[in-house]
């Protein structure tokens, strides 16, 4: 092979090694993408396509929406005050107090292992209408009235979907952190309490804005996945059709929208508005941490 060829033969290694992974993105993500913006402006039935327009995004104005809307936004913020804050100060705890960390890690990440199935249909019998039920027998020992607790309003609605988050996914943020507590040096901790730093100080000046990447990628993530929650409500209301809209969630919507009622233009109006929403927030959100900053 002349020295010429071998260079250029060279030069198209990377791009071989690489080929997988971008064939595998443009299939299974940028192409679902492109299609679904094509879908939202057409109206589909088997065998027909027509052009809509911006009909199909019309037709969410409603306030079925944008009950949908505020209640993914609201499980989302509650989920992430609750999954960030809590996670980092355990994971402080139990790197000073255990010297058995891969064995806390492993009962940690347990629960995230169980099936949403699983744990949100323990979640509905443990919060079920009956008098003998294990919660309304528990308030019965404080005196408190029983109660049907999915049936009970939007506040308890709301409880019993973060509580379900927070049950399952608080131990795996943890291992996040213990993780990212592992790369801070002691010595900066050392140094510290020879300058006569407290504990708290310690906390919010050097493991805090160390612990700012594993902060940052939490609570990404808990964006993705408080804006994608579907499964928890409908386990706990035994369908998409929760009283009052309490459980529905933009997902719960989309799928109601495009598969119950077999509108896929208007699905995928929902899916695209879904999309732009969770990548604004990212967007918003890694600008406040300064993510985009260029270091000098």
């Amino acid at each position: 092979m002349p020295k010429k060829a071998y260079k250029n033969s060279q030069r198209w290694v990377p791009y071989v090694f690489i080929s997988p992974f971008l064939i595998t993105v443009a299939i299974f993500y940028i192409y679902p993408f492109v299609s679904s913006i094509i879908m939202s402006f057409q109206e589909i039935y088997p065998g027909e396509v027509t052009f809509v327009g911006f009909e199909n995004y019309r037709e969410l104005v409603t306030e079925r929406f944008f009950t949908a809307a505020g209640n993914s936004f609201w499980y989302t913020v509650l989920t992430i005050l609750i999954l960030v804050p809590i996670p980092i100060i355990l994971s402080v705890l139990l790197e000073k107090i255990s010297r058995m960390n891969t064995a806390y890690r492993a009962i940690l990440f347990m629960p995230s292992l169980v099936s949403v199935v699983v744990a949100g249909t323990i979640l509905r019998l443990l919060f079920a209408s009956g008098e003998n039920a294990v919660i309304n027998t528990v308030v019965r020992t404080f005196g408190w009235e029983p109660r049907n607790w999915l049936l009970a309003g939007q506040p308890y609605a709301m409880a019993l979907l973060v509580s379900l988050a927070t049950w399952k996914w608080t131990g795996v943020n943890i291992v996040y952190f213990l993780a990212g507590l592992k790369s801070i040096p002691g010595e900066l901790y050392e140094s510290a309490k020879i300058d006569g730093a407290g504990a708290i100080s310690r906390f919010f000046h050097i493991t805090i804005p160390l612990l700012k990447p594993t902060i940052i990628f939490v609570t990404t993530i808990s964006v993705f996945g408080g804006f994608a929650m579907f499964e928890e409500s409908y386990i706990l209301w035994a369908g998409n059709e929760s009283p009052n809209n309490v459980g529905l969630t933009l997902v719960g919507y989309l799928y109601q929208r495009g598969f119950q009622q077999a509108k896929l233009g208007v699905g995928a109006a929902i899916g695209v508005v879904l999309i732009g929403i969770v990548f604004t927030i990212s967007i918003l959100q890694l600008t406040a941490f300064g993510f985009f900053k260029k270091e000098k």
